[in-house]
């Protein structure tokens, strides 16, 4: 029997493992660089957690949830998204008890059962952060910075932020009246999921991909803010400015979630099929409070990493480039096949990404094996070399070798590399 992956996951291969990496290092410098702390949560949590802090009005948790029942007859559910469960930390583990805003990031796989299509997995990775305890405007637009900051230093070209803000849980309700007045004579002609969210959640009617010819003159939920939403959507504006983040006002943007409060905001970019959405947030002030913590605000993001680096590929961005290996240790006979071992472990432990043969090759074979793996460096040991102390070492690219003594094999392996690195 043949095993295959299941449908909707795909092995991430070493030969396409860098690019992965690349983009992780890039979330992870820029939040050292904003103050924020990875945190790590499980991958499977109550299914209530996500009935409440999702919605249960949402796509996820209607359509999209793994949930199955534990052997000691309890309801859990595979991580669909990475707030809730980062929430649930924040208040069981009492961080709210610190002075400072928490702020955390995580980055790891979500589980949705969907349909797939480019950039859309069943299991799939995400890159979020949060940041909880602060009604400051400047907070919402520091993460939004953030986030295109991460498309910007990736290298991704034409990313652009949506921006709206969705008021207070009694705007919002003000406003759904008025939606569904002009939205009622439309029932028709709007696809079946619009018509079921139009009697259960009608502002994500507004988000649907299909329908969007027939919200022409739809009210918009700005002229319905009161003048506290009002100042908060203009101040997280303004300190946008200030950091020159550029930005669109989308009054029908209102994100597939339901806890969010204020601002919220996506973004977009062109190049994976009919996908445009690459991440999102928004301000969420009431979430800590219904799972359970003190009334704590909180704001963040989420960025979806298969499109991220769909993304690179279809921008055929270039990535700077890594050796694969510093050195290839090259042993001919058996003697000086075990010293290459020796040499081998001396040359990791001296912080160089070092290869070696283990099959017993010629010569030959093991110089066409460095270069596979773009070796900048091969040392050459044979059973004469071993005998007098010494070994030969060989820049790949030009073909140059010089003899050095073993005893000063990692210094002139190090110096000859910083020189190459220095030309």
């Amino acid at each position: 029997m043949a095993f295959q992956k299941a449908k909707g996951t795909q092995d991430l291969l070493p030969a396409a493992i860098g690019t992965w990496q690349y983009v992780e290092a890039a979330a992870r410098e820029l939040c050292r660089r904003y103050g924020f702390r990875e945190i790590r949560t499980p991958m499977f949590e109550s299914t209530e957690l996500y009935q409440r802090g999702v919605g249960e009005t949402t796509d996820i948790v209607e359509k999209e949830m793994y949930n199955f029942e534990d052997r000691g007859g309890r309801s859990v559910t595979l991580r669909p998204e990475g707030t809730a469960g980062t929430v649930r930390a924040y208040v069981e583990n009492k961080l709210y008890s610190e002075p400072e805003v928490a702020k955390l990031y995580y980055i790891g796989p979500m589980f949705r059962y969907e349909r797939q299509q480019a950039g859309r997995y069943r299991q799939f990775h995400q890159f979020g952060i949060e940041a909880l305890g602060a009604l400051d405007p400047a907070l919402d637009a520091e993460v939004i910075a953030l986030g295109y900051d991460f498309f910007t230093s990736v290298g991704l070209k034409g990313v652009r932020v949506e921006l709206n803000s969705v008021g207070t849980p009694e705007i919002r309700a003000a406003f759904r009246e008025r939606l569904l007045a002009f939205l009622e004579p439309k029932r028709e002609l709007l696809c079946k999921d619009c018509q079921s969210r139009m009697d259960r959640n009608p502002l994500r009617v507004l988000d649907c991909k299909h329908d969007q010819a027939h919200f022409e003159g739809a009210p918009s939920i700005l002229d319905s803010l009161d003048e506290s939403c009002a100042t908060h959507f203009d101040q997280v504006r303004a300190h946008l400015d200030a950091m020159e983040i550029p930005y669109t006002i989308n009054s029908r943007l209102v994100r597939g979630l339901d806890y969010y409060t204020h601002t919220a905001f996506e973004y977009k970019a062109e190049g994976i099929g009919s996908i445009d959405t690459v991440g999102g947030g928004g301000r969420y002030n009431g979430l800590v409070a219904d799972i359970g913590g003190p009334d704590q605000p909180g704001v963040g993001l989420a960025i979806g990493l298969e499109r991220t680096v769909l993304l690179l590929e279809s921008q055929q961005t270039e990535l700077p480039e890594t050796t694969r290996a510093d050195v290839y240790v090259v042993g001919l006979g058996e003697s000086a096949a075990q010293a290459a071992t020796g040499v081998a472990k001396r040359l990791r432990g001296a912080g160089l990404a070092v290869e070696r043969d283990y099959g017993g090759r010629k010569m030959k074979a093991q110089l066409k094996s460095a270069d596979r793996y773009e070796a900048r460096l091969a040392v050459i040991l044979g059973e004469d070399e071993l005998a007098r102390g010494e070994a030969v070492l060989k820049a790949m690219a030009s073909g140059e070798q010089q003899t050095v003594r073993l005893t000063e094999l990692e210094a002139q392996v190090i110096t000859q590399l910083k020189e190459m690195d220095a030309q």
